[in-house]
């Protein structure tokens, strides 16, 4: 079984308006990644999750440890072993994450987040880059 590091930021001073481009490589044996942004691991404004096994694009919410309802994406554009960049935008009442295809998958700001301080990025991706403007 592989390894899986943890790439996290404690300081991150994402407001609305904000884009964060992360660009990365997702592991050739990855069944699954995420991408979390919120306060903590426990209040998580947007878990972005992709299932290489289903197929399919998860993303959710956790307030104070607990998992609210799952919107689920059926347009995963990206397969294990390859490289890819994506662009999530902070909207006043939704995020907003672009996939390199220009596919759009949308997720309600359901905590109402100004900002955010946390991010996470767990499973099968390394990050090689990320920006914030």
């Amino acid at each position: 079984m592989a390894i899986r590091e943890t790439f996290e930021i404690f300081n991150l001073d994402m407001k609305t308006g904000d884009t964060l481009k992360i660009k990365g490589k997702v592991s050739h044996d990855a069944d699954t990644f995420s991408i979390n942004l919120g306060y903590s691991f426990s209040d998580l404004a947007l878990h972005f999750n992709p299932r290489f096994h289903e197929s399919v694009i998860v993303c959710n919410s956790r307030c104070s440890d607990a998992w609210q309802a799952e919107h689920r994406d059926n347009h995963l554009c990206f397969s294990k072993g390859s490289t890819i960049k994506l662009i999530i935008e902070m909207l006043a009442d939704k995020f907003q994450v672009k996939l390199q295809d220009g596919h759009k998958v949308e997720f309600p700001n359901r905590h109402g987040y100004k900002k955010i301080s946390y991010m996470s990025v767990k499973g099968g991706f390394r990050v090689t880059s990320f920006k914030l403007d």
